[in-house]
């Protein structure tokens, strides 16, 4: 596909929320952003708290029926809204390609990767059968209840992967889940809703949209709503497990940001590890924004040049352009926030003592407009240099040299953050030790950035609390119940 117009997804859409399984009336509308020119793409439903409390009561309706289904009935239907969603996967990927500014190819593999994760879910749903305890000689056994209604919150880096991933759980439990779509993404969530009334009925998979500050506040806050998930900026996850304490007592797990470490030891396949390194950056995906990047490189001093001169050869080869267009690589950040934050770290790096020695501004092969900003590299850091200790979310890559394996490790572990890490060695022993050293949730030996679905992921310190992406998180979306039944006397 090659750039032209507007397509046709967005402009002959009308964008809107469901309720009953017809558009909510009446519904205030914001202007959704063009990432790839600063101007207007179209606009989306604004909900307010009231429209969120109509929203939230249809799926709790909802819920009833569902959730009186077996297991297994219930995961049937979720592998139809997979093949639907897979069906649509030119449609769906066009929208975040436009909408967030990602290459068309790699959302495509979004929508493939969330029809993959909902069938996953369905694979597991057995899961929730329960469990006998021979305690004694009485009947003891315990059952998976569904919460009722769930509320899920996405950010933009994965539109549509993470609206229809991140159903899968909920659903299959037995609940019904109303989803807040990204604010500035939200096109390919409210198509989603509407492929979900097809196969699901009205109002047990919905999604509201809108400004966070009021629709997805109002969801965290609804008193039907007792379990959250969130995925997004560490700020936003302290604010929502506060006001979800404040509104009731609530279920609340959280992926939050990182600045994830990968480690290269002079042992390490030289070639394979600088790969990784720009492969696992998200350079090609997401232009860096994801909380699971290995932001930074540490690299043993002896073989730090040799790595280093790999890396920048391959970052300054990266094609950065519009995501429509055929070679793309990648696209703009997405938004005028997120490319002032961006070019502002890197500034402060410099000022802090950094070299930039790949990127540091706008690509020369984008004119004026749009949130362009190229591949970066940055060297001769400090550990506690702005941009060694902070989290980006933009095409920036800090590199950081160390004398020895506990130097690597305490560096690694310095930051307030703990989602993903990598360590590049040959040496088995070594790599289960580090692995273990290393305070994060999901490590990769000889890897970075890949998810292997089934495998739990999620962050300890302050880059979040559950485990997603695996069985733990589905019986995360339900509640155990004890029964004893009194066999003698």
């Amino acid at each position: 596909m090659t750039v032209s117009d507007t397509p046709r997804a967005v402009v002959d859409g009308r964008f809107e929320v469901l309720l009953g399984g017809r558009p909510l009336g009446g519904t205030a509308r914001y202007e959704v952003e063009d990432p790839t020119t600063g101007g207007i793409l179209t606009d989306a439903p604004d909900c307010s708290v009231e429209e969120v409390d109509r929203i939230v009561a249809a799926a709790a309706g909802a819920q009833r029926a569902w959730g009186s289904l077996p297991p297994r009935a219930r995961a049937a239907t979720v592998r139809e809204f997979a093949a639907l969603l897979r069906a649509h996967t030119d449609e769906l990927a066009t929208l975040d390609a436009v909408d967030a500014g990602f290459p068309l190819p790699v959302m495509r593999a979004d929508v493939d990767a969330a029809a993959t994760l909902l069938e996953i879910m369905a694979d597991h749903a057995l899961a929730l059968g329960g469990a006998t305890y021979p305690l004694s000689q009485n009947l003891h056994y315990s059952l998976q209840e569904p919460y009722g209604v769930v509320g899920r919150i996405v950010p933009f880096n994965h539109p549509l992967f993470f609206a229809a991933g991140k159903v899968a759980a909920p659903l299959v439990a037995g609940n019904a889940v109303v989803l807040k779509a990204p604010d500035q993404a939200p096109l390919s969530s409210l198509r989603m809703a509407e492929l979900a009334a097809e196969v699901f009925g009205p109002d047990l998979c919905a999604v509201v949209s809108g400004r966070g500050a009021v629709s997805g506040r109002a969801l965290v806050k609804h008193s039907l709503i007792r379990r959250i998930g969130f995925i997004g900026a560490p700020d936003t996850g302290r604010l929502i497990q506060r006001e979800a304490a404040e509104s009731g007592v609530k279920y609340v797990t959280l992926e939050l940001g990182g600045k994830n470490a990968l480690v290269v030891m002079p042992d390490a396949d030289l070639d394979a590890a600088a790969a990784s390194a720009v492969s696992g950056m998200n350079f090609t995906a997401t232009a860096g924004q994801s909380c699971g990047s290995t932001s930074r490189l540490l690299l043993h001093e002896s073989i730090a040049d040799e790595v280093l001169a790999s890396v920048v050869e391959q970052v300054r080869a990266v094609r950065v352009g519009h995501p429509l267009t055929d070679g793309t690589q990648m696209g703009p950040v997405i938004d005028r926030r997120q490319y002032d934050k961006t070019l502002g770290a890197i500034h402060a790096a410099t000022d802090a003592g950094a070299e930039v020695v790949a990127g540091g501004g706008r690509p020369d092969t984008v004119g004026e407009q749009g949130w362009y900003v190229a591949p970066t590299v940055l060297t001769h850091m400090a550990p506690d240099n702005p941009a060694a200790m902070e989290e980006i979310f933009g095409p920036v890559l800090s590199v950081l040299t160390f004398a020895d394996e506990a130097e690597a490790v305490e560096i690694a572990n310095r930051t307030d953050y703990g989602l993903t890490a990598g360590v590049w060695t040959s040496d088995v022993t070594r790599a289960h030790r580090m692995a273990g050293r290393l305070q994060a949730g999901y490590v990769w030996i000889n890897g970075s950035s890949r998810h292997y679905w089934g495998l739990p992921f999620g962050g300890t310190k302050s880059s979040g609390v559950g485990r997603e992406e695996s069985v733990e998180e589905l019986l995360s979306y339900s509640e155990t119940k004890a029964v004893t039944v009194a066999l003698q006397g």
